[in-house]
């Protein structure tokens, strides 16, 4: 990685609200992408859904490939690959060219399936979808090995003397991340196969004071396997919006976090509708959402860091349109410029460095100030009465405010 603290990007499922013109609303898909690359963020995670109206993008791998193309920095993962809905040798396989396509930029995101009714249309019974995810996985890592013909079967795929005939790119391969909500089962699946994780659960109630635990159930069962963790493989996901102050930034997402909230999650999923009269504020308060100036948002970032203790490896942020694209797109250059800086260790140079010449500025500029006086007097010229003054930064050091 290019700097030495926390990467930043975003989680894109995406949410579009049912009703807008889906061609529009892929193609800023694209643009925000484009934006953050220019920001230097450092990842995007493309999401995979098939059903309800929102999440618009059936293939990560089609994004990502279009958006490598227009892009120059930024990584770009399947936010999460559904591993139940595919055969594991085709997933293998594409990531692999992926790898190749992106010269390193590709990473597969793995998960049982968010959606119930994906799995429903596809006749896969919920009460197997993690089992399915873990031989999934298990085929997936030691085809990437490229070490042996690999022979599995089980009840829902096959592989006879399976080999990659292209191996990763990246060395020894692509990064892969398990998603994590609140169930055990992402967290032991990062562990068994010393995988990273994106922990979904930091952005609902109660998750935040939980990360510590969970991230325990990763190392146990990575123990149990002979593999460790590693925090910097460790992505937190969770709202954000930033405006110049904290009022502000609450106005500019109310509205279109109700709507999400009320039409998608209550109305079409069937989440319980919440029993607070201002459900937004209270998530802010509880550390769930970050919406605020800069200072807020990057106080909300700390403590998620300290919660965890020990660290984490970076923050993505789930993509939305609570706020209006101008505002939206706004938001993460606020975040560029005034936040992530404070957490990449990118600041520390730059503020010893003003505070050395602060604190020497009255010896270090003596001797110029001197020097151009002279050359005032011989050049028989007088010497402009504010002149000192100016050299030394507005006001002479001797004098009051």
């Amino acid at each position: 990685m290019a700097h030495k603290g926390l990467i930043f990007g975003i989680f894109l499922a995406p949410f579009h609200r049912a009703g807008d013109n889906p061609t529009l609303a892929i193609a800023r898909d694209m643009e925000l992408i484009e934006w953050l690359d220019h920001l230097g963020y450092d990842e995007a995670w493309i999401g995979e859904h098939h059903s309800a109206g929102w999440e618009l993008i059936a293939s990560p791998e089609l994004v990502i490939a279009a958006a490598a193309e227009r892009t120059r920095n930024i990584r770009l993962g399947s936010g999460v690959t559904s591993l139940p809905y595919h055969h594991p040798f085709m997933v293998a396989q594409r990531f692999v060219q992926l790898d190749h396509m992106t010269r390193g930029r590709a990473m597969l995101g793995c998960g049982p399936g968010a959606l119930v009714s994906d799995a429903y249309v596809l006749a896969i019974e919920a009460s197997t979808q993690r089992r399915r995810m873990d031989e999934s996985l298990d085929a997936i890592t030691r085809l990437l090995k490229c070490e042996e013909p690999v022979t599995i079967k089980t009840d829902w795929f096959e592989m006879r003397e399976a080999r990659l005939h292209l191996a990763p790119y990246s060395d020894p391969r692509f990064e892969i991340a398990v998603a994590s909500t609140q169930t055990p089962a992402g967290m032991q699946a990062a562990g068994k196969y010393g995988l990273g994780v994106l922990s979904l659960g930091a952005g609902i109630p109660g998750g935040p004071e939980a990360l510590a635990k969970q991230w325990e159930i990763a190392e146990d069962e990575a123990a149990k396997h002979g593999r460790t963790m590693n925090r910097r493989d460790w992505r937190l996901v969770i709202n954000m919006h930033v405006a110049e102050d904290d009022e502000q930034a609450l106005r500019d997402v109310h509205a279109g976090e109700r709507i999400e909230t009320v039409t998608y999650f209550e109305e079409t999923l069937g989440r319980p509708p919440g029993r607070s009269d201002d459900p937004l504020r209270d998530g802010v308060k509880a550390g769930t959402t970050l919406v605020g100036s800069p200072e807020t948002v990057a106080k909300g970032i700390q403590r998620l860091i300290d919660l965890s203790k020990g660290g984490i490896g970076g923050v993505m942020f789930r993509a939305h349109e609570w706020a209006n694209r101008e505002a939206t797109m706004r938001s993460f250059e606020l975040f560029a410029r005034w936040v992530m800086p404070r957490f990449q260790g990118s600041l520390d140079t730059v503020f010893a460095s003003r505070d050395w010449a602060r604190a020497n500025r009255k010896t270090i500029f003596a001797p110029n100030v001197q020097a151009i006086e002279k050359a005032y007097t011989d050049a028989g010229k007088p010497v402009p009465e504010d002149y000192r003054m100016r050299l030394v930064g507005g006001r002479d050091e001797d004098q009051k405010p």
